[in-house]
């Protein structure tokens, strides 16, 4: 390559790819003034689009005539990649545009083990029903999970949110029952929460403090303000898996502090039975978390409002 020829590629401006619209349009019509009233602009407009688009390839495009404008050897190359580009930028918004309003793709959602297995899992279950293009991935987990390393779309919390960066919305509170199987809370009478004390319990290795609780009540006996008392439990068994804890309270392991969407089937049904039911222990919420972004996916939107439409279902009275 000669230093001339060198010196003018690197003197090139740099492409403006918006002006092959233009130039596909005057040669699929054959005119600027056609090309202008198909793209709805002004033929100057037109015009001057195509001829900077010359001289930023520094060729001549097209060849004008008196009946017609024909695109020259330059120009038919650039007018057969100029078709194929356009399409399949039209391709993508549409499919940008489609993904705007109907859920699909991959949905990646985070939950821990135990709202995940009772709660989430049967309801990605009726989301990829009523959305066949898009497919749930369900990742279980006590750990707290990197939303950004991972790629999940969304993350179920359950218990109290820290200080964080990523979003969030409250889908529900949940309240929390000190239960035991009927023959462990029979031998284990208690007016109080200190009566407690020495009662076997059955620690939940998931939490930070898992044998210390503090109960709560309105006054007694009509006063006013709020009772309070704190109480360690006695450890009779350590399980780090909330479901597990759960499985451990109905075979007689001892009494168990559980979350309402557990042990609300079990104490309907009898198998468990709650104590101090004039003591409350600490609300918690569960929240929808997801990474920062400004606009958010139908997919990620759509399965939230499933999750709040389920969590009003499903909440105790």
């Amino acid at each position: 390559m000669e230093a001339g020829q060198s010196a003018g590629m690197a003197a090139m401006e740099p492409i403006n790819l918006n002006r092959l619209a233009y130039f596909a349009a005057v040669v699929d019509a054959g005119s600027f003034t056609r090309a202008a009233e198909r793209l709805g602009v002004a033929k100057t407009v037109v015009s001057q689009q195509v001829a900077r688009l010359e001289a930023e390839l520094q060729a001549s495009l097209l060849m004008r005539t008196t009946r017609r404008v024909e695109p020259t050897a330059a120009g038919r190359l650039l007018h057969a990649r100029s078709v194929l580009i356009l399409r399949e930028a039209e391709d993508a918004l549409g499919e940008i545009a489609r993904a705007n309003a109907e859920p699909m793709g991959v949905l990646r959602v985070a939950a821990p083990n135990d709202y995940g297995a009772s709660v989430v899992a049967p309801l990605a279950a009726a989301f990829s029903r009523r959305h066949p293009a898009c497919q749930v991935e369900l990742v279980l987990s006590d750990a707290r999970i990197d939303l950004v390393a991972h790629q999940i779309d969304l993350s179920i919390r359950v218990g109290w949110l820290g200080d964080s960066s990523l979003q969030a919305r409250r889908i529900r509170g949940f309240r929390q029952f000190l239960v035991a199987a009927p023959a462990v809370a029979a031998a284990f009478p208690a007016a109080v929460p200190g009566d407690l004390a020495t009662a076997p319990f059955i620690a939940n290795g998931a939490l930070r403090e898992p044998l210390a609780w503090t109960f709560t009540r309105a006054g007694a006996e009509g006063g006013a303000g709020v009772e309070r008392q704190e109480v360690r439990m006695r450890r009779a068994l350590t399980i780090n898996n909330t479901p597990a804890v759960l499985a451990a309270a109905l075979a007689g392991g001892g009494l168990a502090v559980l979350p309402d969407f557990l042990a609300a089937e079990p104490l309907a049904a009898g198998r468990l039975v709650a104590l101090l039911p004039a003591w409350s222990l600490p609300e918690g919420g569960i929240h929808a978390v997801y990474p920062t972004a400004r606009f958010r996916p139908p997919k990620v939107t759509a399965f939230v409002a499933l999750l709040m439409a389920g969590a009003r279902r499903a909440t105790p009275a």
